[in-house]
């Protein structure tokens, strides 16, 4: 057997040195582990390789374009009715146009309720699986991982809002042309609509993956995002007092309608502290998702 020799002084040390030295090519480096745009590529192939996940994504939008649809054709009814009840024909006229100009947003509830939970089982699927103990294996500081992950939702959630909500507008527009109400996807209400609802739609799938890596199971982070965004809404309401009213402002929910009205609601916030108060609801969790991250076990 031959004798197993030891290197020491010079060569050691850079040996050593050189393990620890990153490659200069690598200018993302996230430290010990791979750059963050490897991290990030690895994300997006894990993303986009799950049939779970084509298949949510696919019925965002058939949802959004197929309620798209069905509101504009409940708003060609509305205004046929509004020909001979004059009740209706008051009602129509006082909400008509902002109703054709909203039907290619109609399914954006429930867009979000999917593309959230696609945020929560992408997270919680890590630790149920058990890929977690291999995902941070191969990067050890865990942050980068999460951040690229958070990336991938949040810009496919977006691009895919915003494309199913124009095809949705498409769809809209011969529907309402049979009916004799115009629908413009280039003007500045329409597009303010798209963008706003796109980015609240992401908004909530950031929210959706903040709770999958706090809670790690994907039942109690989509049932915290239910009743985060449809269960406490209605129970603040319902329940009577000042305090419910004024706190219902502030519910993540309730931001949307503030941030596309061409006019400012009464009880409502005003568009900007709407869009602060949507923002500190996806930074806080996310932020806490991430610090909880690094110091709890896998």
């Amino acid at each position: 057997m031959s004798p197993t020799t030891f290197e020491s002084g010079p060569a050691a040390a850079g040996a050593h040195a050189g393990a620890g030295t990153h490659r200069s090519g690598d200018s993302l480096s996230t430290g010990p582990g791979p750059s963050f745009l490897r991290v990030l590529n690895s994300e997006a192939i894990k993303f986009r390789t799950l049939l779970s996940t084509l298949i949510l994504l696919a019925s965002t939008a058939l949802v959004l374009v197929g309620f798209g649809a069905l509101s504009a054709w409940g708003t060609g009814q509305f205004a046929r009715a509004a020909e001979t009840d004059q009740g209706a024909a008051a009602a129509f006229a006082a909400q008509g146009s902002e109703l054709a100009l909203g039907a290619p947003t109609s399914g954006i509830p429930f867009a979000q309720l999917i593309l959230g939970s696609l945020g929560v089982l992408l997270m919680s699927s890590e630790f149920t699986t058990g890929m977690a103990r291999s995902t941070f294996a191969a990067v050890p500081k865990r942050t980068p991982a999460f951040a690229a992950k958070l990336l991938v939702v949040v810009v496919t959630a977006f691009v895919l809002t915003a494309v199913s909500v124009y095809l949705a507008g498409l769809v809209s527009l011969p529907i309402l042309d049979h009916y004799g109400l115009p629908l413009d996807l280039g003007s500045a209400q329409s597009v303010k609509l798209l963008l706003v609802n796109s980015a609240y739609v992401a908004a909530v799938a950031a929210i959706g993956l903040a709770l999958g890596a706090l809670l790690r199971n994907s039942a109690g982070g989509i049932m915290s995002l239910v009743g985060l965004f449809f269960v406490l809404p209605i129970v603040f309401q319902i329940i009577p007092g000042d305090f419910f009213e004024e706190a219902r402002k502030y519910l993540p929910g309730n931001t949307v309608q503030a941030m596309t009205a061409t006019e400012h609601i009464p009880n409502t916030l005003e568009a900007w502290q709407a869009a602060l108060v949507l923002g500190a609801w996806v930074v806080v969790p996310v932020v806490l998702a991430g610090v909880l991250l690094k110091k709890r076990d896998v």
